[in-house]
């Protein structure tokens, strides 16, 4: 069986003249010329090879085959109708939703203030934020399961587009007690002797760092290791151990610890916002991402 060609038009048509029982009223109510209405009715006859009205001078009855049509025919026109109104939702911002796929220190750190500025305008627009590591950050991205994401990984990728934000220093966090505390900066040099906490092997940071411990003479040790930021800094509060981190994962109204920066060499990383080439965002998506990318752009300054 061939495919049956018929507008949406037509089907109009026929519900409303089948809901009228006239010709007439049914013209009225569409606009319409009764000709136009009668030509389009009897064009989606033609394309379904049955009659779908009995007509008379006066009356319009329903055939057997159109009493049937005549249900999915409202069904379809219904479900076209919710699915505009869906579109034009979307289109004047009335609903929708981001999913952002952003590091923790970020989520946690510079995230908040930009969301509160978002949800000012778009107060029915709801966002997921997908905290996670910077591989899972970038998967997200790559697999479609997030709209964008925030990462300081992923610039190297051909599919995915990558705009700075901001940049970052590392610095040795350590208690507020610590004899370096009040120091302008510490070189990586003097890390030897240190007890340190370190992350996990899987993590980038700890890729990015390793690079800078393998050049220096006399390597320091890690004595705690773990999977997560946010646990490395709880052991160096809890005066286990110094540990190198990217400023943003120090929490601002961090109490007992602080960061110095680390020189010689200083080491920085750019956080950047990333998104396939080859996907559309939509209005909400587009105008979250504007918001981002309208934050300041200067490199970060250590607390």
């Amino acid at each position: 069986m061939g495919r049956i060609k018929f507008d949406m038009g037509e089907l109009e048509a026929f519900v409303m003249t089948a809901e009228k029982a006239s010709f007439r009223m049914a013209a009225e109510a569409l606009f319409l010329s009764p000709p136009a209405l009668s030509r389009r009715v009897e064009r989606l006859e033609a394309s379904l090879g049955v009659r779908l009205l009995e007509r008379t001078t006066r009356h319009v009855q329903l055939t057997p085959v159109g009493k049937e049509f005549l249900q999915e025919a409202r069904r379809a026109l219904s479900g076209l109708e919710d699915a505009i109104q869906r579109v034009d939702d979307q289109r004047m911002l009335r609903r929708g939703k981001v999913v952002i796929a952003c590091i923790p220190s970020v989520a946690t750190n510079l995230l908040a203030p930009i969301l509160k500025e978002f949800a000012a305008d778009q107060r029915e627009v709801q966002v997921h934020v997908m905290d996670e590591s910077a591989k899972r950050v970038l998967d997200a991205v790559l697999q479609g399961e997030a709209d964008f994401g925030l990462n300081f990984t992923g610039s190297q990728e051909p599919s995915l587009q990558f705009e700075a934000l901001t940049s970052e220093r590392y610095v040795l966090t350590m208690p507020r007690e610590h004899p370096w505390a009040n120091r302008e900066s510490v070189a990586w040099m003097e890390l030897a002797g240190q007890r340190l906490v370190s992350v996990s092997r899987q993590s980038e940071n700890r890729l990015l760092l390793d690079q800078i411990v393998a050049q220096l003479p006399d390597q320091p040790v890690a004595w705690y290791e773990c999977n997560h930021l946010s646990g490395a800094l709880a052991l160096v509060e809890a005066g286990l151990g110094l540990a190198v981190i990217p400023q943003l994962a120090l929490h601002q109204n961090q109490v007992e610890i602080c960061g110095v920066p680390l020189v010689s060499p200083e080491v920085w990383r750019t956080i950047g916002l990333l998104q396939r080439r080859d996907r559309t965002l939509s209005p909400s998506a587009e105008i979250l991402r504007g918001h981002l990318l309208n934050w300041h752009h200067g490199p970060l300054v250590p607390p």
